[in-house]
This record gives structure tokens, sequence and C-alpha cells, in this order.
């Protein structure tokens, strides 16, 4: 049974039935505000976000933040990919050392902080950024940039039958295992889906007409709230075999990326995509509250899941359509 909170003429018209019935045969009752909780509250999370100790640990300085996130095992596959992919389509002798690689990621990251019209324009007379232009020549970066690989090309084609990012997949896994592993989240928690920019050509591909950019990879994120560190991430890839038959993808995705961080009191707010009832049970079954944020403001109560959940759905009863 449910909590159902209707208004004075829905009340009138019903008589004494005070239930109503969903279509997916959820029973909703009425029940005086005030009333005894039937469960026990959820005791919240106390501590604040803060880096593990182990994370605490290793850094002392800008780089040992960088490499808790990109490990230096990371960096040398990359840099054995690479190296293998240039020489076998390229030149036999093509090399690239480990500092090299490291700078070409610094001016990657370091050109998201400059607005250029170009990569180009990174190294021009008047528009570069003399940090760039110290760093490595242009052609240089362009060259790397050609040839820079994640995987073992030559047996992706086995990997790529049961993995679509199998391209990525290994550097992915442990980019995201670092910081799963490298944070302890505070309270709050937030999931949404964030549309990276991209016309690369691949099967998960994605294009949302109402994104500033229309093409791009679809990622499902979940992020600290205070700090806005990204706790967990899932690329969209299409279809999922492995997700459990009926089970909604919204529910699937918020109970994946937040098992890392279940049964501690945490809280997770959504859009109204994610949210569903069902879903709401399922992370209280794993001492977690959910609340959901529609587009102007956020509510927790049952009686406003009508507007964030919209009239579509299942678990809603007819009855509540038109509540004020």
């Amino acid at each position: 049974m449910r909590r159902l909170l209707l208004n004075q003429k829905k009340r009138a018209r019903l008589g004494t039935d005070l239930t109503e019935t969903a279509k997916d045969g959820t029973v909703w009752r009425e029940e005086q505000v005030g009333t005894r909780l039937p469960f026990t509250p959820i005791k919240a999370y106390a501590a604040d976000g803060e880096p593990t100790a182990k994370a605490r640990k290793s850094i002392s300085s800008r780089l040992q933040s960088f490499l808790c996130f990109i490990t230096l095992d990371m960096l040398h596959s990359i840099q054995e990919w690479t190296i293998q992919h240039a020489q076998e389509t390229e030149h036999v002798h093509w090399f690239m050392a480990l500092p090299e690689l490291m700078a070409f990621i610094a001016i990657v990251i370091f050109r998201g902080l400059t607005k250029v019209p170009s990569l180009r324009d990174c190294w021009s007379a008047n528009l570069g950024n003399p940090h760039i232009i110290g760093t490595m020549p242009r052609n240089r970066f362009q060259d790397i940039m050609r040839h820079l690989r994640f995987d073992d090309r030559s047996t992706r084609s086995d990997r790529a039958k049961t993995d679509k990012f199998a391209a990525i997949s290994s550097v992915w896994g442990s980019f995201v295992t670092n910081c799963i592993t490298s944070y302890n989240p505070g309270l709050h928690f937030t999931v949404d889906e964030q549309l990276f920019p991209s016309k690369t050509r691949c099967c998960f591909l994605q294009y949302i007409a109402t994104k500033p950019d229309k093409f791009g990879i679809k990622f499902w994120v979940a992020c600290d709230l205070k700090s806005k560190y990204i706790c967990n991430v899932l690329p969209y890839l299409g279809k999922d075999p492995s997700r459990p038959s009926g089970e909604r993808l919204s529910e699937n995705v918020v109970m994946r990326l937040m098992e890392p961080f279940l049964d501690k009191g945490r809280n997770v707010t959504t859009d109204n995509f994610f949210t569903s009832l069902s879903l709401a049970h399922k992370l209280l079954s794993r001492n977690t509250k959910h609340q959901c944020k529609n587009n102007h403001a956020t509510v927790r109560c049952v009686h406003c899941y009508r507007y964030t959940c919209g009239k579509c759905r299942r678990e809603i009863p007819w009855q509540c359509q038109d509540c004020e």
C-alpha cells in the first residue's frame, strides 16, 4: 500500500473508498498528515566528502594528484599501444617517450582552459599560448594524436563482439575505479546524463536535438553534490543484454552508479527521467534516500510524484492526474 493525498473534491466524490489502484497494480490509500511512519527513518550519512586515506597518503604534488586517476601503468599501456600502431602504419622506428605522452596529455587538459577557434590556433603567433608552444611543436602533437591508441588493436575485433567500448574499455575501467577509490563522497549525490560532443563513427553515437552540441557520446554520471566530484560514470552503449528483463533502464543506471555508495544513509537526487516508485523502494531497501528534482523545485512527498514522474507513469493512479 502506498500513501495517497487527495484534495477535498476528490475525497467527497470517492466517499468512504479511500484507496486507489494504479495501472501496474500499486494500491494507494489515504493517510492523515502527521501519522506515524510505517518504517524507521534512515540515519543520514554524517561525514563530509574528502579524499580517501590512500589518496591523501600518495598525493604530495599536483603530478601525484593526476597519477591518482591516470596511473603510470595506464600511461605505459597507452604508450605501448600508440607506438605499436605508429610502427605498423607509419615508420618502424617511430617512438614516443613517457614524458612526451604526459606532455601531450597536459596540452589536452590545458586546451580545455583556453578558448581558441581551432587546434592550429594554439600555436599561432596571435592566439597561441606560450605554455603550449614551449611544451611541444604543433606537428609533433598532431602526429601523436593521429596514432594515439588505448588498446591492442590486433585483439580488438574479438573483444568488440561482447564489448562495444572495446577500443578504450581497459583504460576507461581503470580510470573509473580510481575515481571511486580516491574519494569518499558526502551525504548528497546527483545522477544525470551528459552528452560529450563527438562526431566519431561508432554504433552508440547519440543525437539529442535539445543539446547545444547535437551529436556525442552519452554518459550517465553520479556526482558528489558539494564538491562536484565525479564519483562514478557509465557510457551509454545502447541496449544492454545484461540488464534484467522488465527492469527500467533508468533504475538500472541509478543502481549501478550508486552501488559502491549504498547502505550508508546517503541521498541521491535525480530528474523525472530516473524517478519511479520502484527505484525509490530499491534505494530505500539499501538504506539510501531518493528525491526528484523537477524544473521548479526539489520534492520528496508521494503526492508530488504526479508532477515529477509525469501523468503516464503506471504506478500513479488516474485520480491524481488532475490533482492540484
